[in-house]
């Protein structure tokens, strides 16, 4: 998951590089007053999104399945859990049952 969260940023930076330079060259127009930084920034993010999800398809999939394995053994964890609470639950009321016959007889 960090390696293709590294390769997203690189992405970015790089068309944040190609941008700069562009608009420093005057081939892409400036930004209103001081807002040049945030037109920048918007259209490297523009530029970047459909550029990582072309290239870097089969490293997001890789993560997703990491991502899979996490929540399933989660999952898996969160059922024994529950599983050894039910067990415990189902113990300590057969106890009280057995008491409670125990002292009606």
């Amino acid at each position: 998951m960090l390696r293709y969260t590294l390769m997203r940023l690189g992405v970015f930076a790089g068309c944040f590089v190609v941008v700069w330079g562009l608009v420093y060259s005057g081939v892409v127009p400036r930004g209103l007053g001081d807002s040049n930084l945030m037109w920048v920034l918007l259209l490297s993010l523009v530029i970047s999104a459909p550029i990582s999800f072309v290239v870097l398809r089969k490293e997001r999939d890789r993560a997703s399945v990491q991502v899979v394995r996490r929540v399933d053994r989660m999952k898996a964890n969160l059922d024994a859990n529950r599983a050894q609470e039910d067990a415990t639950a189902d113990e300590a009321a057969h106890e009280a049952h057995a008491q409670g016959q125990a002292q009606a007889s």
